[in-house]
C-alpha cells in the first residue's frame, strides 16, 4: 500500500448467486444488489446491472436477456461476472486511476480448482490488484465475530441463493465441512413446479421468489397464511389469479428443505466427539438469505435435538468477514483457501 494507505481500497466482496455485496475498508457496505446482468441479444452489448437488470427478469422485450452469471454460487458466465465485477468496483472506488483495490471474495467452500481460477480471474481483469479466497462458512464466522482461533468448536449453515454450506470451525480451519448445491433459487423452481403440476399455473421466478417469502416456510406455523397469486393458465393460455397457502407451499419447499437439513446431520455425524460437546453447549449458528425461510431453524432443531440460531443481518456476514480478513490478513492468512497464486 506504501505512502497512501488512507487512499487504500480494500474490499471484502459476497460474490453470490442471489446478491453482490461490497464492504469498502472505512466506508462500510456500499454494494448490495442482484448479481444479475441485462444483455442485447443482438449486440451481445451489457445494458444494465445489478438492481436495474433485476427489475427486467422476465420482463424484457425479446431483444433483451436478464442474464444471472452465478450458478450454484459460482460463475456459470465468465464474461458476464467480469462486466458485473468491473461495474461494481468502479462504482466503490474513490480514485479509480491510482490504486488498484486488494479484495477477499467469500466463494462456496466446495469450489473446484477450475472455478477458483475463474474467480481470481474475473477479478483481476476487473481491476483488483491482490484477490484472496475464502470459504463462506468461514468468511460469515469471522463476519459475526465468532472466535475462530479457538480450539472450541462452531457449527455454522450458510445457506445462500445457489448453496448450503455447512462447517464447523476451530482453530482457523474447517473442521468438518459439506457444500450441497441447494439454496433460495432451488427453493424457488420448487414453487414453480408445484404450480405447474398441481394449477397448470406458470408463474416467473420472481413470483416464485415473492411466494417463497411472503408464504414459504419450513415448518408448520402458528397462524397458516395465504396469498394471492398471478400466473398464466397453461391450459387456457390465459391469465389467472388463485390463492395459495403456507401449507401448500411448505410441501413444495420440502425437497430442497429435507436435502439441507441431511447435510446439516452428516456434517454432525463426521464431527470429532470433543467438538461435538461444544456444539451441544453452543448450538448451530445460521446465515445467510434463505436461512430467513420461516421455521427452518425449527425444523433443524426438531431433526438435530441442538440449539439453533439465526443470527441479524444474515445477509451480510460473508461480505464483512471479508471484509475484516483483509484489513487483518497477517492474522487471518490461515483461513484463505489455497489458489497456487495469490495476488500479483
Amino acid at each position: 500500500m506504501g505512502l497512501f494507505p488512507f487512499m487504500s481500497n480494500d474490499l471484502g466482496i459476497d460474490l453470490g448467486t442471489a446478491n453482490t455485496l461490497i464492504y469498502v475498508r472505512g466506508r462500510g457496505l456500499l454494494i448490495d444488489e442482484p448479481s444479475v446482468v441485462a444483455l442485447d441479444r443482438d449486440s451481445k452489448k451489457v445494458t444494465a446491472i445489478g438492481l436495474e437488470a433485476k427489475r427486467m427478469l422476465g420482463r424484457t422485450p425479446g431483444d433483451i436477456e436478464a442474464i444471472r452469471p452465478m450458478k450454484d454460487g459460482v460463475i456459470a458466465d465468465f464474461d458476464l461476472v467480469e462486466q458485473m465485477l468491473k461495474y461494481f468496483i468502479r462504482k466503490v472506488q474513490k480514485y479509480p486511476s491510482f490504486f488498484r483495490p486488494r479484495a477477499v471474495i467469500g466463494v462456496p467452500s466446495g469450489i473446484t480448482e477450475v472455478e477458483k481460477r475463474a474467480v481470481i480471474d474475473s477479478a483481476e481483469t476487473a481491476g483488483v490488484r491482490e484477490v484472496y479466497l475464502v470459504a463462506e462458512p468461514m468468511a460469515s464466522a469471522i463476519g459475526m465475530g465468532i472466535p475462530v482461533h479457538e480450539p472450541s468448536g462452531n457449527m455454522v449453515i450458510d445457506i445462500g441463493g445457489g448453496t448450503a454450506e455447512i462447517a464447523v470451525i476451530a482453530l482457523y480451519g474447517m473442521v468438518c465441512d459439506m457444500s450441497v448445491r441447494i439454496g433460495g433459487d432451488e427453493m424457488d423452481e420448487a414453487i414453480v413446479s408445484y404450480l405447474k403440476k398441481t394449477y397448470n399455473l406458470l408463474v416467473g421466478d420472481s413470483t416464485a421468489e415473492q411466494i417463497k417469502i411472503q408464504v414459504g416456510s419450513a415448518f408448520p406455523l402458528e397462524d397458516e397464511l395465504e396469498m394471492e397469486v398471478k400466473g398464466r393458465d397453461l391450459v387456457a393460455g390465459i391469465p389467472k389469479t388463485l390463492r395459495i397457502t403456507s401449507t401448500e407451499v411448505r410441501d413444495a419447499l420440502n425437497e430442497p428443505v429435507s436435502t439441507i437439513v441431511e447435510a446439516v446431520k452428516q456434517a454432525l455425524e463426521q464431527t470429532p466427539p470433543e467438538l461435538s460437546a461444544d456444539i451441544l453447549d453452543k448450538g448451530i449458528i445460521m446465515t445467510g438469505g434463505s436461512s430467513m425461510l420461516r421455521g427452518l431453524d425449527e425444523r433443524l432443531r426438531q431433526e438435530t435435538n441442538l440449539p439453533v440460531n439465526v443470527i441479524d443481518e444474515p445477509l451480510t456476514c460473508v461480505a464483512r468477514g471479508s471484509l475484516k480478513i483483509m484489513e487483518n490478513l497477517d492474522t487471518f492468512k490461515p483461513v484463505l483457501m489455497n489458489t497456487g497464486k495469490r495476488g500479483r
